[in-house]
């Protein structure tokens, strides 16, 4: 099922696991702007082309949107287009108590000690002043 704004109640946009794993591994990201490659590495259980679906699915319902670095600013071999919760999203996940675990969210991100290198290096790569 695709989850768009046509067919789905709007308490049916989070419900989805895979969809609302990508939305806890956005938020917990030190910058609430992940790289696709960094979703991908925060949720090794699902396919890279499920990740990029549903992420695409969480766009297209205006939960998530894709924030894209100004070409002046993307150095070469980093990544330039990042994810992170819309204004609506934000405040329908906040009206449905679904961000109360922000913190610790943030905490668990923080507490991965042995993550790839190429991860650390995408953590540290310029992001678009826009969370």
């Amino acid at each position: 099922m695709i989850i768009n704004r046509s067919n789905v109640p709007r308490q049916g946009y989070a419900t989805q696991q895979t969809q609302f794993a990508l939305i806890n591994s956005s938020h917990q990201h030190p910058d609430q702007l992940p790289s696709m490659y960094e979703l991908e590495a925060l949720n090794p259980s699902v396919s890279d082309a499920t990740v990029y679906k549903h992420i695409q699915k969480l766009i297209d319902s205006g939960i998530v949107k894709e924030v894209v670095l100004d070409d002046d600013k993307r150095p070469q071999g980093y990544p330039w287009k990042f994810y992170g919760l819309t204004d609506e999203g934000r405040e329908f996940l906040e009206a449905h108590n679904l961000l109360a675990a922000e913190e610790t969210l943030q905490r668990i991100y923080e507490s991965i000690t042995e993550k790839p290198e190429k991860m650390v290096k995408y953590e540290n790569a310029p992001r678009p002043d826009e969370p």
